[in-house]
């Protein structure tokens, strides 16, 4: 099957990060809020739950649909063995961020590629480290003020002043730290014929 660069693509996310880095493409693509129940399972390690929760998304999305490719992704940050969410309030943000600093943060990116036509789907998990440099009190708090990272996991933005935050980054793809691990998109894309540069 051939399917050329203007195949229909979807995105089973609300989230304006995400929608941004896929922007970067060129390839025009649709969004869809899918609404699923993203609590872990008992004993879940967080490569599978974000692997589950990528392809839950997409097959969300894909249900609804006859044909197209279904993008789904899911985020966790990852310390001290324990899986951290959305700090929400400034609080929870400071007390992340203190706990964070001199310490090294790992991101796990599901991320899931659905045909909605046959059902098949590529899927993988992309990790991404984060190193943060010691941090002051003052930065902690400064920072949250400035940049309100309230919906970010990890409390920062590496796109925005979060980069501030930092002594180096480790992993394949930044964008993985936003949430969309491009690299391993395109690549999964291109085995669907799908590819911006054609």
């Amino acid at each position: 099957m051939t399917i050329t660069s203007q195949a229909e693509l979807w995105l089973a996310s609300t989230s304006p990060y995400r929608q941004q880095i896929l922007q970067k493409t060129g390839l025009p693509f649709q969004v869809a809020a899918p609404d699923i129940d993203e609590t872990p399972l008992a004993g879940e390690a967080p490569e599978a739950l974000v692997q589950r929760l990528a392809l839950a998304k997409a097959s969300k999305v894909a249900s609804t649909l006859n044909h197209g490719l279904v993008i789904g992704s899911d985020q966790v940050a990852v310390f001290n063995e324990d899986m951290l969410g959305k700090p929400h309030t400034a609080e929870r943000a400071i007390a992340q961020l203190q706990a964070f600093s001199g310490n090294v943060v790992t991101f796990l990116t599901g991320l899931a590629l659905l045909d909605a036509a046959t059902g098949q789907s590529l899927l993988c998990c992309e990790p991404f480290k984060v190193h943060f440099r010691q941090l002051t009190p003052d930065e902690i708090a400064g920072y949250v003020t400035l940049e309100q990272p309230l919906d970010c996991a990890g409390s920062f933005k590496s796109e925005g002043l979060g980069i501030s935050l930092f002594e180096k980054l480790e992993g394949a793809d930044p964008n993985a730290l936003v949430g969309l691990p491009l690299i391993r998109l395109l690549q999964m894309l291109r085995q669907h014929g799908v590819n911006p540069l054609l």
